[in-house]
């Protein structure tokens, strides 16, 4: 029997996302995967999921987004605080523009680029259902483009690190 871990891995795009037509034409499309820890968190509705995922940053990921915001600021481009505070339904920074059973769409649009991320929960994958993060990313000019290269390893690595994290704390 193997053992179930809970590090997050990269996955395919998942086509059964809500935000499978934004793939094509994407300057960045990725998806990870985790294993949902136990009968509570694949219970969970999706807002309450999300709000375990965000909350689940580590420590330096939050480090590197007062960075982000300090040197973004001066580019015109939103903070993290005038994120939070844009109103409606939001999971931390991101506004929620859908919620399904099993899905839930975030995201912002700002003036340099498009930013959705779909929390898709898989129930018959593994013993208590996995949960996918897919990110696709549509840049308007060069400032989204420039922003994109900088910051795209770091998104990947803040990604995988958070969805571990959540999962090993049992998105509690």
């Amino acid at each position: 029997m193997q053992a179930i871990t809970f590090k997050a891995r990269k996955a395919g795009l998942p086509p059964q996302a809500a935000i499978a037509p934004l793939y094509q034409g994407s300057d960045l499309a990725d998806a990870y995967v985790v294993a949902l820890p136990n009968a509570q968190a694949a219970s969970m509705d999706m807002e309450s999921l999300a709000n375990a995922l965000f909350g689940s940053q580590p420590g330096w990921a939050q480090k590197l987004m007062v960075l982000r915001d300090a040197i973004v600021a001066r580019f015109g481009i939103k903070t993290a605080t005038e994120l939070t505070q844009g109103g409606g339904g939001r999971v931390g920074i991101f506004r929620i523009y859908a919620v399904t059973a099993d899905e839930i769409i975030v995201g912002e649009d700002d003036s340099h680029l498009d930013f959705r991320l779909s929390m898709l929960r898989s129930p018959h994958d593994g013993a208590h259902g996995s949960l996918t993060l897919a990110s696709a990313v549509h840049c308007h000019n060069w400032l989204g483009r420039a922003y994109i290269m900088v910051i795209r390893p770091f998104h990947k690595l803040i990604v995988r690190h958070t969805l571990s994290r959540a999962a090993r704390r049992g998105f509690s």
